[in-house]
This record gives C-alpha cells, structure tokens and sequence, in this order.
C-alpha cells in the first residue's frame, strides 16, 4: 500500500551560484551587429513511419556549417515527469514516489519516476498533473520546472520536462489499460543508493533524481 501524503510547505531549491566572472560576456562594440546564427536548411521530410505514439521520418538537409546530411528521426509530443515528494516528516531525506513497471524495449522491470507522453497541443504542466495522478492517484499542490533535456538527441526529438510537485494528497489512481504499474514512496537516500549500486537504469530517474538531491544537499550543508 502506498503511504499517504498530507499537504507540506514547498521545499525552496537552492539556486547554483555562478561568479560574476564565469557570468560575463564580452562587451560589444558600439553599432557592432550580431553574428546570424548558422541554421539548418531542410530539403526533403518523408514520414516513413506512423504509429500511436510516434512517427519517424528520412529527412535531407544542409546542417548549419553546410555540410549535406540524411537523417532517420523519431519525433514525439514530448514528455513530462514528475518528482513527486512528501518532505512532511524530513525536509533533509523527503520521500519520492516511485514507480515499477515493465518495460518491453529494456526487457525487464524498471524502477522510475512517474512520466508519460504529451498528447498534442497539451500544456507540459497540465500534462504532468495528469500523468501524476492517473499513474499513481496523488495531487500536488506545489508545481516548479525542475530540468528540461532530450534523452538520446541523435535520432529522437523528445524533449522530457521534469517538474518538481509537493504538497501530495493521495488518492485513486487510473492508469491506462496497458499499463500495469507499481508505485510506493521511496526515501531520497535510499533511492540514491539504488544509483550507485546500478539498480535504477532509467534516464529520466537518474537525471532528476540526482539534480534534485545535489541541490538539496546545497540547501542544507552545514556552514
């Protein structure tokens, strides 16, 4: 049974300082004109490929630097996950809803944060709200951006957006038919050690998780 959450105040990440001097940027001449930035050039897209959740396309082009280049693309809505936490009871080590569930494509049983596919033209944020309930059954009542990024930018277009929820009520979840999820609240610390001893394989978990955590130990290492 998963535990269930009460509503907490929302944790404040700490911001990662950067020197003035890392920050600079060469002052500009007077009446000096930016350099156009160099684009690509597409000649050709065939859609070769049309399925449910994505589509794959042969693209020919002239990448910027005018180099030709043929390219197999996998483009994608986009997806959200959700780092979902209860810091009710420790702000230092707060809980994290995690998922498992089978994957076909890595044939074996995945740990994960919850995620999901936009549909088109949804807002990332309302489709993070929905994912997090649907796929577990809790609410938040604090929603942020944690990190945006693609997971493999070679031959998929996907852009994954990490939110950061807390402030959890629990509730019913309805997940969709093929789906056959199991969820619980797993510890910060213990999903930690998870990473490091090769138990969560999951892009997006390793990502977020460890983000997250970096800047939580910012926020509260002793002075």
């Amino acid at each position: 049974m998963a535990k269930k959450t009460q509503a907490a105040k929302p944790v404040n990440l700490k911001k990662v300082k950067v020197s003035k001097k890392e920050t600079a940027k060469p002052a500009k001449k007077k009446g000096a004109k930016e350099e156009p930035v160099e684009k690509e050039r597409l000649i050709s897209s065939e859609v070769v490929f049309q399925g449910p959740l994505f589509r794959v396309l042969h693209d020919k082009l002239i990448e910027p630097g005018g180099k030709k280049s043929e390219r197999d693309v996998i483009r994608h809505n986009g997806s959200v996950v959700i780092l979902a936490v209860d810091n009710i009871k420790s702000k230092r080590d707060p809980w994290i809803v995690m998922e498992r569930q089978y994957r076909h494509a890595a044939r074996q049983y995945l740990w994960e944060l919850p995620a999901g596919k936009l549909d088109a033209g949804e807002e990332a944020l309302a489709g993070a709200q929905r994912e997090l309930e649907e796929e577990t059954g809790y609410r938040a009542k604090k929603w942020k951006p944690l990190v945006e990024y693609y997971g493999s930018p070679g031959f998929l277009g996907e852009s994954m957006k990490v939110f950061f929820a807390e402030g959890l009520m629990a509730g019913d979840a309805h997940p969709e038919d093929d789906e056959e999820i199991e969820f619980r609240l797993v510890k910060l610390s213990d999903v930690v050690k998870m990473i490091e001893k090769g138990a969560i394989k999951d892009g997006k978990t390793l990502c977020s998780v460890l983000l997250y955590a970096r800047q939580l130990s910012g926020k509260y290492k002793k002075k």
